[in-house]
């Protein structure tokens, strides 16, 4: 009688591993899709408030001479980039909707670490972003006082 107890018991203990297991690995799973579904909200916010930045930085360089800010017109009117990441958001979230369910573990680890990658990027291309403009608003104003106490024959478009 002794060795069915000891059978019994070392059957539960096997049972409550094997649950235990299986409860990590759902658990696991749940975290990367949940994961995944957080960082692509993210990287979608990063990108509107990245759209936001760059139409305020317009507004600002449109108060520059045209020779002068030209290039920075013509890199703040490429949105192409922005609608780009924001369809590859789209096709992350489709990803997810359609594959996240039977997508290996190891798919759905790879998967948060590319969405980690580009969202890091994105972020550090945000904050550089943020950079230039304040420098560029600075850099404006500078420039506007100081035109504003130029004669006005030394001033763009000025008569001599």
């Amino acid at each position: 009688m002794p060795s069915v107890l000891v059978i019994v018991v070392l059957l539960c203990l096997l049972i409550g591993a094997i649950a235990l297991t299986l409860h990590r690995r759902a658990q696991r799973r749940h975290l990367a899709l949940v994961h995944l579904v957080d960082r692509a909200e993210a990287m979608e916010q990063v990108l509107l408030r990245t759209r936001e930045r760059m139409q305020a930085m317009r507004q600002v360089v449109d108060k520059v001479p045209e020779d002068i800010g030209q290039v920075a017109q013509a890199s703040l009117h490429a949105d192409k980039p922005i609608r780009d990441a924001l369809r590859d958001v789209l096709e992350h979230r489709l990803w997810i909707q359609k594959h996240g369910e039977r997508a290996s573990q190891r798919e759905l680890d790879t998967a948060c670490a590319a969405i980690d990658r580009a969202y890091q990027r994105l972020s550090d291309e945000l904050q550089a972003l943020e950079s230039a403009s304040a420098e560029l608003s600075a850099a404006t104003v500078a420039a506007m006082e100081s035109a504003r106490r130029e004669p006005p024959a030394l001033r763009r478009g000025g008569t001599p």
